[in-house]
């Protein structure tokens, strides 16, 4: 690494097609603010990387992901000074940092939606959807969220990461829908932008975009963070630059919500917030781990943008159940 800090950044990443892409946005966004930087990529191998196709078992996903399987092997690159600030995928960062690290900056929100990708048209969401329609996904708060409002449908088991998954969906005997994250799909440049559908071959596939009041996102979901040392000043007056402060605040109410609830990887749990005229909303959506037939429970609470953590603090006392309309 060169002796000279101040003029060279190396950023760290994971190698897949949406982080190298992300990481892509945090180095132009970095580039634009601090023309005089050099800005070096350094691609790391993480656990979650090597385990993402493996058919693991409730208990051991649980022992990895709780420790950060998509993140930890960057941590050890910042704590090595191998690299200078990590680029995450912010919904792949457990809600409890180790105090040695902190999130300097959050580039500007992707829509946070998920959607429903089929090779058949789905005018009315999840509800289009065959009797006892094979839908793949990894996600215990999808799985929840399907199952709620189709207790007929089959869940499929189904990790990777959006290409992998995507192939999966085309190949033949392949689910009837799948379930993903729309930011992903943006980054990837994989969205058409006269119709929203995506063109695989010569194959389209339809993208039903899931409504987030009703089918709450991960907390994080369509958020890059970037992580680097704790007391590391230079870095976060450099990575200051690119903060987006709404962003920010959105963020920090989710993550803060999570750590109240005591959330861990496998809690079946969706929180959606938005910033309208300085007043913070928020609402959340959590489903009992030992029951899968339970309905979720559900609140809302607002307040004002520059309060995140009373906001999330609020929103955490209101929890009520849901009753299912």
């Amino acid at each position: 690494m060169s002796p000279d800090p101040l003029s060279t950044l190396y950023l760290g990443t994971r190698g897949s097609d949406l982080a190298l892409a992300q990481e892509g946005l945090a180095r132009e966004a970095l580039k634009r603010a601090h023309p005089h930087v050099k800005i070096f990529r350094k691609i790391i191998r993480t656990t979650g990387d090597r385990r993402s196709e493996a058919a693991l078992s409730g208990a051991h996903v649980a022992g990895v992901m709780d420790k950060g399987m998509f993140i930890r092997e960057l941590e050890l690159a910042l704590q090595s000074r191998e690299i200078d600030a990590a680029v995450h995928s912010l919904k792949d960062v457990p809600a409890d940092l180790p105090d040695a690290f902190v999130l300097a900056a959050f580039l500007p929100r992707a829509p946070v939606h998920d959607v429903v990708l089929s090779l058949l048209p789905l005018s009315q969401g999840v509800a289009s959807l065959p009797s006892e329609a094979r839908v793949g996904t990894a996600s215990v708060r999808r799985k929840r969220q399907l199952l709620w409002e189709r207790p007929d449908l089959q869940i499929v088991e189904m990790r990777g990461n959006v290409p992998t998954r995507v192939d999966k969906l085309l190949a033949p005997g392949g689910p009837d829908a799948i379930v993903l994250a729309f930011a992903g799909l943006q980054r990837l440049g994989w969205v058409s932008p006269a119709d929203g559908h995506l063109l695989r071959g010569d194959r389209t596939v339809h993208c039903t975009g899931l409504d987030p009041a009703r089918y709450p996102p991960s907390a994080g979901q369509g958020a890059v963070a970037l992580e680097i040392r704790t007391g590391d000043e230079r870095l976060e007056r450099i990575l200051s630059a690119v903060d987006h402060l709404e962003t920010r605040r959105r963020v920090l109410l989710e993550r803060r919500f999570l750590q109240l609830l005591e959330a861990g990887c496998l809690t079946p749990v969706g929180v959606y917030t938005a910033v309208e005229k300085g007043v913070l909303h928020a609402s959340a959506q959590v489903f009992r781990e030992d029951d899968d037939s339970a309905s979720p429970v559900c609140a809302t609470a607002e307040g004002p943008a520059n309060s995140p953590e009373e906001v999330a603090g609020e929103l955490f006392s209101r929890l009520q159940p849901l009753t299912r309309s």
